[in-house]
């Protein structure tokens, strides 16, 4: 298998995995970066999402080939200590409950904020649309979008 080189959260990394494989697989089973959640393997919960090349992506559905050469950034590697103004935002409004979802629904929001820094209901909504809270937390989700942005605006 060829040696398949990117950058995960800033630091160059070199895998050697089936380049078919998803990239999801390669971040949690050969990076341990456990952050990145499973869902449903096909794309269409959103558990998974992580940045690449800076847009939110879905890493089930991406082989890890297809992530060479790029930049991945996982909720592990959104800020060093928590401070991204998504995960303030997550905690001040008491978004998850179970959690299980949330660092996708945070990779998601944070890729919306590079895009706008005030989005609209509509806009956030139209996001979401693609992501599964079985706890169904989406008016937090929506809250804390809305406080990031205003966290944001403020750095």
């Amino acid at each position: 298998m060829p040696d398949i080189r990117l950058s995960v959260n800033r630091r160059p990394r070199t895998l050697d995995v089936d380049p078919a494989m998803p990239l999801l697989w390669a971040l949690r089973d050969h990076l341990g970066l456990f952050g990145t959640r499973f869902g449903c393997g096909t794309g269409t919960c959103g558990a998974c999402t992580v940045h690449l090349g800076g847009q939110a992506v879905r890493s089930c559905v991406v082989p890890v080939s297809g992530a060479a050469g790029q930049e991945v950034t996982t909720i592990e590697g959104l800020s060093d200590r928590g401070t991204h103004p998504c995960q303030l935002a997550w905690l001040d409004e008491d978004v998850a409950q179970c959690g299980y979802c949330q660092p996708g629904m945070i990779m998601e929001a944070a890729a919306l904020l590079a895009r706008s820094s005030a989005p609209t209901d509509a806009e956030i909504d139209r996001v979401f649309t693609a992501h599964i809270c079985r706890c169904g937390t989406y008016n937090r989700i929506r809250a804390a979008v809305h406080h990031a942005a205003t966290l944001a605006r403020r750095r």
